[in-house]
């Protein structure tokens, strides 16, 4: 199952959160498995049927005004109730004062209890993108991604066949890198994959011969980009005379990560084949595609028709062609 933990959100920097640590330490490698939140409503009263484990339980100014007005003694029942479920960590908003029973019981109970000066609605917007981010499947394929023409272009192929070399000379015609050798995949609702590289190797790539190369540094800001949407993935394979390749490109392929599919091409390889050229070529016809322009379905129409519109002219009577 896809978590993220406690510590994670405490730490994240990406998204501003502005989270502190009040008590619970000993909870941060808790998991967060929902990615939806969630305010305690009715389990402020004592009900805690609906309360969910795995969510975050957001804590705003009218929860704790309402906590604040119980008398002493039922506020502090209430909250020994809520922090016997296994919560994953409780988020106060707006820098709001905490009852001291509270920060007890959640240290006592090994429940994160953070808080951030940030208010309520800016909080729960921030940190919706950051779990969507977070707990998305996700996987890494030896590749190579690239922007071209605005189109995410995946290389994929066996190692040595010219991945890098092809997104090199690709770069240096002015089409941007998102990721070289390992790409990071997610999958984001309903269907769509984003790749992104490694914050490792970010912007470096390795050309066999010349070593590691920086392309941001050589090239510029315009020749990188963080991530891309993948909209065509292309393997690159060895050319072999006894195998049959796509002629028509009538028959469309596709490719499967993570359960999403992937318009798929595979390109033989051989001297003299000008691979970046085709593999642009790829790129405008893939946006072509998407506005339901399909060039190969309107020749074969085309070469149908004639043939039936042939095939009529022989079948009519002598004298009727006449």
């Amino acid at each position: 199952m896809i978590s993220v933990s406690i510590n994670e959100l405490l730490g994240d920097k990406e998204y501003k959160l502005a989270l502190e640590l009040v008590a619970g330490e000993k909870g941060l490698p808790k998991k967060i498995v929902i990615p939806q939140i969630q305010k305690p409503g009715l389990a402020l009263t004592g009900d805690t049927s609906n309360l969910h484990p795995g969510r975050i339980q957001i804590l705003g100014t009218s929860e704790l005004n309402f906590l604040t007005r119980l008398p002493a003694a039922k506020r502090r029942t209430i909250i020994k109730k809520i922090c016997h479920v296994d919560i994953a960590c409780f988020i106060v908003t707006h820098g709001n004062p905490i009852p001291e029973s509270f920060v007890e019981e959640t240290e006592k109970n090994r429940i994160p209890l953070l808080k951030t000066t940030l208010s309520t609605a800016t909080f729960i917007m921030r940190v919706s993108r950051f779990l969507e981010d977070k707990l998305t499947a996700q996987t890494a394929i030896h590749g190579v991604l690239v922007d071209i023409f605005g189109v995410g272009i995946l290389l994929v192929g066996k190692s040595g066949i010219g991945k890098s070399e092809s997104a090199l000379e690709l770069i240096m015609k002015g089409h941007r890198l998102v990721a070289d050798d390992i790409v990071n995949i997610r999958k984001k609702p309903p269907g769509t994959l984003y790749g992104s590289g490694s914050e490792l190797i970010k912007y470096h790539m390795e050309i066999r011969g010349l070593g590691i190369i920086n392309i941001k540094d050589l090239f510029g800001v315009s020749s990188v980009r963080d991530q891309k949407l993948i909209e065509l993935v292309i393997e690159l394979v060895e050319w072999k005379p006894s195998e049959e390749y796509e002629r028509l490109g009538v028959t469309e392929h596709t490719y499967k990560i993570l359960d999403a599919k992937v318009p798929f091409l595979r390109i033989p390889v051989r001297p003299g084949r000008n691979l970046t050229a085709i593999i642009e070529v790829a790129a405008r016809n893939q946006l072509l595609k998407a506005k339901g322009v399909y060039s190969a379905y309107e020749l074969q129409e085309n070469l149908t028709r004639e043939l039936l519109n042939q095939q009529k002219e022989k079948d009519l009577p002598q004298g009727i062609m006449e």
